[in-house]
């Protein structure tokens, strides 16, 4: 049956968490890259297990260096700017790694795609709260969020498609151009909602039904909000799990291929499985949360419920360590991959259900920078542990209780499930 017009909102919004849906993707296919490439340079430049964690860690570090400063840049400058510059320079300096020749040299060239890429999730997150409902805010994340897992499913098909044929430069330069291709389609499509012709008069009054006056405010800068014992719970809560998200992307390559011999002709099945379980996750985690927030529930209550029955999906990673069954160990993976990413669409959320929209920037950028200095310190810690054990059972025992600790971190930081105002 016909949409009858007095019924109809409109789905502008739609199309704009379509575009932060590429944007995702193409992020994770720019800094997965490496990581599939990583066995075979590894050999090619005789690099160590250590001299490998200090390539991840400087992405990392840069990561966390952006993120420090991108949130309150996003909520000055606007999403709009911020995107174009920050794909601008990670679409640059992906396509620098095919110069790189040293372990200084492709530390650079990860330091700089990481500063770039540290917007997309700030930027992103700033833009669901400008275009949607609380209501619907999870779902719209999961689906941006589940770019990641895209992005991670379509870099094992291409680059060593690319490498194999075109050799491993050419993995960068093509990767690194579709950011380009993908601000052609932003920079006419995108502006703020009050600000777009073609949304309609009930589309926009949907999507600012929850706008109050607290949500006015001029912007506020980070240390204004430092002192919320919420944003430590959120920044904490990242430091413990985006270090194991990290470790899956850089270093699942390496695993499958030390301990099943899985080579680059090979190694695309098994990382596709894996990451196309992890877009389930994302989807299913936002749906959850909004389920129970249907039902009745507390926003921010029901994204920490959510989180606690997602930890659940974690905890047999650990039995990777003992198994010698492939394809076993692919599918505790995967389940613990599809465990994160819908942690991960409920923890994004959570920070536009207790802030302003115009502290929703810093606080990502804050939370974000947790992460990745989390990161810093697993990269080197996963780096000298198999330097000099060659085994993974502290890492996988670490990745299984990470969501617990999480869960805990929230409940105890976060008890009263209040929403911010400023004043």
């Amino acid at each position: 049956m016909p949409i009858e017009k007095s019924t109809y909102i409109g789905n502008y919004r739609w199309k704009i968490v379509a575009l932060l849906f590429f944007a995702t993707t193409i992020n994770y296919i720019d800094r997965q890259v490496l990581g599939i490439l990583a066995p075979q340079l590894q050999q090619m430049f005789g690099w160590s297990e250590a001299d490998y964690g200090f390539i991840i860690m400087a992405f990392q570090a840069a990561y966390a260096i952006g993120l420090i400063s991108m949130g309150s840049l996003l909520d000055r400058i606007g999403t709009k700017t911020g995107f174009v510059i920050a794909i601008s320079v990670w679409s640059i300096a992906g396509m620098f790694h095919a110069a790189a020749r040293g372990i200084f040299s492709f530390s650079l060239a990860r330091f700089a795609l990481g500063i770039g890429e540290s917007a997309n999730f700030p930027a992103a997150v700033k833009t669901v709260a400008e275009w949607f409902p609380k209501k619907e805010r999870a779902l719209a994340t999961g689906i941006f969020n589940s770019g990641s897992n895209v992005g991670a499913i379509l870099a094992p098909l291409l680059i060593p498609l690319i490498a194999l044929h075109w050799g491993w430069q050419w993995a960068f330069i093509s990767t690194g151009a579709l950011g380009f291709i993908w601000l052609l389609f932003w920079i006419p499509i995108y502006n703020k909602p009050q600000l777009t012709k073609k949304l309609t008069n009930k589309e926009k009054e949907h999507i600012l039904q929850d706008d109050t006056a607290q949500e006015t405010v001029k912007k506020l800068p980070w240390k204004s909000i430092i002192g919320y014992r919420q944003t430590w719970a959120i920044c904490l809560a990242r430091f413990v799990t985006d270090p194991i998200w990290w470790f899956f992307l850089y270093w699942l390559p390496k695993f499958l291929h030390t301990r099943y011999g899985i080579d680059l002709t090979h190694i695309g099945l098994p990382l596709i499985v894996i990451y196309l379980v992890s877009t389930g996750g994302s989807v299913w985690g936002g749906w959850l949360s909004s389920y129970f927030i249907k039902k009745g529930k507390n926003p921010i209550a029901a994204r920490k419920f959510s989180i606690l029955l997602l930890a659940l999906f974690a905890l047999p990673i650990f039995f990777t360590t003992i198994t010698h069954n492939f394809w076993l160990t692919v599918c505790l993976i995967s389940l613990a991959t599809f465990a994160h990413q819908g942690y991960a669409a409920n923890i994004f959320t959570i920070v536009s259900d207790i802030f302003p929209k115009n502290a929703v920037g810093s606080v990502t950028g804050l939370a974000g920078f947790g992460g990745a200095i989390g990161g810093v310190f697993f990269s080197a810690f996963v780096g000298l542990v198999l330097q000099y054990t060659g085994n993974y059972y502290i890492i996988f025992g670490i990745a299984s209780v990470a969501y617990f600790v999480c869960w805990l971190i929230l409940n105890f930081l976060i008890p009263r499930n209040k929403v911010i105002e400023f004043k």
